[in-house]
């Protein structure tokens, strides 16, 4: 199926501004500022940020894309800060405009220098913005920012909002019409609130939002090397040293006319391994996407086989509600291949039966194999996980269930009753039984329930979630648990207030 990004319909505002400089600079402040979001994560620690990060970012109504860039470090092409390097000047060539980022309260360094000059060259037009300027400490700084040769430089600062009417000025005049829409803006939203029928279902705004897809694994299997072969272009900073990867990237595209949102996300080791406070940051950004995602994708060396810290990952996916799709990759490079499957397949069902029927796929990012079919069953296994059942066919499975294994006797010996059955959500499928005697329900019983209704209804490779409850009784008051006295009719009460009783 062709792969394409998003259709012009679906493109964010066609404004886009980057934000580079130095390390350490507060390029991830300015672009958690401008999106109105703790989206990046932010150190004191120069190099965090290592991948282009976009977010949508606002202005006095001025609406743009805006790219968090890794900091801009003088390295040879084959080291890390070389390949970021060559990012970050991938990410200045997509711009519309670029912020030259320099921290006042430092001076301009010869790397300042060094990569102005190497802007200049470029042909996105710069901005010189001077951060960190909320003292007068950063007085000589700013004026010295003059030298660089990049115009009067705008004073501002990141951390606390300050100087960013200047910065909106600076940047408006390279903004083209239709990015600058403030009142057609507010006018359209109010006439949609008018107009909009009462029920603007969920149903719909679910239907128009694209597949959230989060990519988790743990360090060095591979996962930003296959959001680039998804994408077609090396837009991800992938290399041999674990651990590249930091903060969760989302990026949109489509696949075969479907939206879809590929979110990378940082290697999770085990728990007790991680000791470095970004490390720590990193692990908690991926675990936040995976709470927003629909389908998580485990991604998996083939070589080394799966680890425990994987079937970690896919249970916390599935207890999330995530429906999960495991990606065996390298699998170019495992020779019995046969009984590597084989041995995956056996552990999954054995270690993660709690999710059966997991969809498992052998690819290679590097080359492309089998690439497609992962991105096709995460869209199948997102249609299950958004299934709904009618009540008539659940209740008619039910009695079919019950008559073919009876639940056991409760610990009083004493049969449970499961009267009625419905599907109160999808994404998960999420069910509820009506008991007599919710809490006597054997867990091997419930297991049975999940395992007959996953073959019954094709609800392979989702969690499903299964809840009892005690159908209410109209005799007893549920807060006292005692029986209620029974209600006179209107006319005999008003005979007997007539009678004077």
């Amino acid at each position: 199926m062709p792969r394409q990004r998003p259709s012009p319909a679906d493109a964010p505002p066609p404004f886009t501004v980057a934000i580079v400089g130095r390390p350490n600079v507060g390029k991830s402040t300015l672009f958690n500022r401008l999106t109105g979001k703790r989206a990046a994560i932010v150190h004191d620690r120069p190099g965090v940020t290592r991948d282009r990060k976009e977010g949508l970012g606002r202005l006095a109504g001025l609406n743009f894309r805006v790219f968090d860039t890794a900091g801009l470090e003088d390295a040879a092409e084959d080291t890390l800060e070389g390949r970021m390097k060559r990012l970050t000047l991938k990410a200045v060539a997509d711009a519309d405009v670029a912020l030259l980022l320099i921290d006042a309260r430092a001076g301009i360094t010869p790397l300042d220098e060094h990569f102005a000059d190497l802007l200049r060259r470029q042909k996105t037009p710069v901005v010189l913005v001077a951060n960190k300027c909320e003292s007068k400490e950063a007085l000589a700084g700013l004026y010295d920012a003059y030298r660089l040769g990049l115009g009067e430089p705008i004073d501002i600062s990141a951390e606390h909002g300050q100087g960013l009417e200047g910065l909106y000025h600076a940047i408006a005049g390279y903004a083209p019409p239709e990015a600058y829409d403030a009142e057609a803006d507010d006018a359209i939203d109010e006439t949609a609130a008018e107009t909009a029928p009462e029920a603007a279902s969920s149903g719909d705004a679910a239907a128009r939002r694209p597949l959230t897809i989060a990519i988790i694994g743990r360090p060095n299997v591979g996962k930003s090397t296959l959001i680039n072969r998804l994408l077609g272009e090396d837009r991800q900073l992938t290399g041999p040293e674990p651990g590249i990867t930091r903060d969760a990237i989302a990026i949109d595209f489509s696949f075969g006319g479907r939206r879809l949102r590929l979110v990378d996300t940082a290697g999770v080791r085990k728990r007790p391994n991680i000791t470095d406070a970004v490390e720590k940051i990193s692990v908690g950004e991926t675990f936040e996407a995976l709470k927003m995602a629909d389908v998580a994708v485990v991604v998996v060396d083939a070589v080394q086989g799966l680890d425990k810290q994987d079937l970690t990952l896919a249970r916390t996916a599935a207890e999330e509600g995530r429906a999960v799709v495991v990606a065996l990759n390298k699998w170019d490079l495992v020779a019995n291949r046969d009984e590597r499957l084989a041995e995956i397949k056996r552990r999954l069902a054995e270690s993660f039966a709690q999710v059966r029927g997991v969809r498992v796929i052998t690819l290679s990012a590097a080359t492309g194999l089998r690439v497609d079919q992962l991105v096709a069953a995460a869209c199948e296994v997102a249609a299950v996980w958004s299934k709904k059942i009618a009540t008539s066919a659940l209740n008619r499975w039910l009695e079919a269930t019950m008559a073919h294994h009876p639940p056991p006797l409760s610990i009083h010996k004493q049969r449970i009753k499961l009267r009625y059955m419905t599907q109160v959500k999808a994404r998960p499928p999420t069910f509820l039984i009506f008991s007599t005697r919710p809490g006597d329900l054997p867990d091997a019983y419930m297991r049975y329930l999940v395992n007959e209704l996953r073959d019954a209804f094709g609800l392979d490779g989702v969690p499903i979630r299964l809840n009892l409850k005690k159908p209410k009784n109209p005799f007893v008051d549920e807060t006292t648990g005692k029986p209620l006295k029974p209600k006179q009719p209107k006319k005999v009460k008003e005979r007997f207030k007539r009678a004077g009783r």
